[in-house]
């Protein structure tokens, strides 16, 4: 099908070097054009919600570190401390 809208074969050729009928092809050729933007909006909504899930997971394991990095901190003074 991108051979034939590209121009690099006609309709003709295309049908005889892949066996297929003309009016096959055309019927190909118009549910193409017409479903052409599937290509570049199918999927966009659920990888947009797995990066916003990923990008709360990773402030939330930000945030868990940061209270693990003080805890530790903590324990460190009061073992090298007077306890």
């Amino acid at each position: 099908m991108l051979e034939v809208l590209s121009g690099q074969r006609t309709v003709a050729e295309a049908c005889r070097a892949y066996g297929v009928a003309e009016s096959l092809l055309y019927r190909w050729q118009r549910e193409f054009v017409e479903n052409a933007h599937a290509a570049f909006t199918s999927g966009c909504a659920e990888q947009e919600a797995r990066i916003r899930e990923l990008e709360r997971l990773v402030g939330q394991m930000a945030l868990e570190l940061e209270v693990l990095k003080k805890a530790s901190g903590l324990y460190r003074q009061r073992k090298g401390g007077s306890w």
